[in-house]
């Protein structure tokens, strides 16, 4: 054998090691590859505890903050286990995936919560795309029977935050777009249009009022909920109303793509697009794409990071690349992958704790998670990964 072929067959036994790992294979980055697989091999090792689903953790203490299932991020953990097991083939991550889900079955019943989609659908639903179970079905669609209590016919929207009552009368905020997938699936499982019907009174609702004239998102809108009309226009977690929170940037592309997924809605499809354009061409987005935390944060270059913004944005538009065939979308996303899939973003194996990646930005406003790994950013990374393969 002469040493071009003995090359060339390496590299084709290492790009097929890296491709059933479920990593991007990149020539550039092997330590980085190998540094994500330490990783996902940790989450194996995190102990199960129906009261201590990881959140994220304090870089500086290795504190990691556990949470119960009321927490809006408690469905990640088990998804992101379904994740990897789909990535990989490694039935471990599939036995502990079915240990960590019936953790979030009794938020299918908490009507005191409109993050029932993330609780709900991020656990089941990963759960029934690999066993397909009458009782994951029957999760869903009882999450999405719960969901529809919080829906005002007359704001056409379901409602968001029980809190600050004091502050607003009815609000409603981009990430609601996220949980619209578990009532489309509803339908489709039950056979019931009343969950779809839902999704689209909030899509639609949303659409109209929820973007500026630069396709930029507001964070929060409060409306009159005995009348519909719009009373502000806000936020909670952006750096003022005006600004651009970029998480709530890649909510409204994924959240929108998802929805034409469903409906086939030329109009969401077009929103969609058109935020996705403004992000991907905003001129204060760093030279990797891992956004700032907020796009209009006086302190830019100096701001924190948000890579779980990143991986919402980029499973967004892998999804978005599919339906328009615009390569820019597949080109910016693949940009964010290849960016986070180094050493500068993944977690050092030193680190012990079931997180893949560091440097995101949880809520800046309130100095809470900040630039720290956080559960939702990994979600999404798989995800990504899988929509891409």
């Amino acid at each position: 054998m002469n040493k071009v072929s003995f090359i060339l067959i390496l590299g084709f036994a290492s790009l097929v090691t890296a491709c059933k790992s479920g990593i991007i294979p990149q020539t550039k980055s092997t330590a980085a590859n190998n540094l994500l697989e330490t990783r996902y091999k940790m989450l194996l090792d995190y102990p199960v505890d129906s009261m201590s689903m990881p959140r994220s953790m304090n870089i500086n203490t290795n504190e990691i903050r556990k949470v119960p299932s009321r927490d809006w991020t408690s469905g990640f953990f088990a998804g992101n286990l379904w994740q990897l097991y789909r990535l990989t083939g490694d039935s471990k991550y599939k036995e502990q995936a079915q240990k960590w889900t019936p953790f979030s079955k009794k938020e299918s019943v908490n009507s005191n919560s409109h993050d029932v989609g993330f609780k709900v659908f991020c656990s089941f639903g990963e759960a029934l795309k690999v066993e397909n179970k009458k009782e994951y079905e029957a999760v869903i669609i009882k999450g999405a029977e719960t969901l529809c209590t919080r829906f005002n016919p007359k704001v056409g929207s379901i409602r968001s935050w029980d809190f600050n009552k004091e502050i607003w009368d009815y609000p409603v905020i981009i990430d609601n777009m996220m949980n619209l997938e578990l009532l489309f699936e509803a339908s489709k499982l039950s056979g019931n249009p009343k969950y779809r019907d839902v999704a689209i009174q909030h899509a639609n609702t949303t659409l109209k009022n929820q973007f500026r004239e630069d396709n930029s998102c507001y964070h929060v809108i409060d409306y009159n909920p005995n009348t519909g009309e719009v009373r502000k226009k806000t936020t909670l977690q952006g750096y003022n109303d005006d600004s651009v929170w970029a998480r709530g940037q890649g909510w409204a592309v994924y959240g929108f793509t998802m929805s034409y997924r469903y409906t086939k809605d030329p109009a969401y499809l077009k929103q969609a697009e058109a935020t996705a354009n403004f992000f991907m061409n905003n001129k204060n987005l760093p030279e990797d794409g891992i956004p700032y935390w907020d796009l209009k944060d006086p302190g830019i270059p100096n701001s924190p990071r948000d890579v779980s913004a990143a991986m919402v944005m980029a499973s967004g538009l892998y999804e978005l690349y599919g339906y328009t065939k615009n390569k820019s979308y597949l080109a910016f996303a693949d940009k964010l992958m290849n960016s986070v899939q180094t050493e500068k973003y993944i977690l050092n194996p030193n680190i012990k704790a079931p997180f893949l990646f560091g440097h995101s930005t949880g809520n800046w406003p309130k100095h809470d998670e900040i630039d720290e790994p956080i559960i939702y950013a990994d979600y999404y990374f798989l995800e990504a990964l899988l929509r891409k393969k």
